[in-house]
């Protein structure tokens, strides 16, 4: 295991919220947090119109693959971040959980998908800001 904070993002498809969360706090952690994402049903592939949204971002989503959230992929993270999956993530003691309120992109144009993408960002700065305190000084 690593001794570099983990985060789990978690969402009903693992195609849009997750992703673009996960890819966020890629982007704007670099390898100083390790990132993982997943879904309790995740689709086949990923929304086009979220990857239309970070590519306006600079960041590129459209390789990513859906993934099933799996126990391990709990056990192995720090804080694990849940948006509009309910209750479908495993709770084991000793982890952080958060639940992000975000409009869920799926069947919602670039337009919309732009404003749940920038929600996203200003939560993953603020969780940046938490984990790793001494370097945002």
């Amino acid at each position: 295991m690593s001794d570099k904070p983990s985060v789990l993002f978690v969402c009903v498809h693992n195609a849009g919220r997750s992703q673009m969360a996960a890819a966020w706090l890629t982007h704007l952690a670099g390898d100083r947090i390790e990132v993982r994402s997943a879904g309790s049903n995740p689709s086949d592939t990923i929304n086009p119109a979220a990857v239309e949204a970070m590519a306006e971002a600079g960041i590129d989503i459209s390789a990513e693959t859906p993934k099933i959230l799996t126990v391990d992929a709990v056990k192995e993270s720090d804080v694990c971040i849940t948006m509009g999956c309910g209750d479908t993530c495993p709770v084991f003691p000793g982890k952080r959980y958060l639940d992000w309120q975000l409009e869920d992109p799926s069947g919602q144009d670039v337009a919309a998908v732009r404003r749940i993408r920038d929600d996203i960002k200003f939560l993953v700065e603020g969780l940046i800001k938490e984990i790793l305190p001494e370097e945002s000084k």
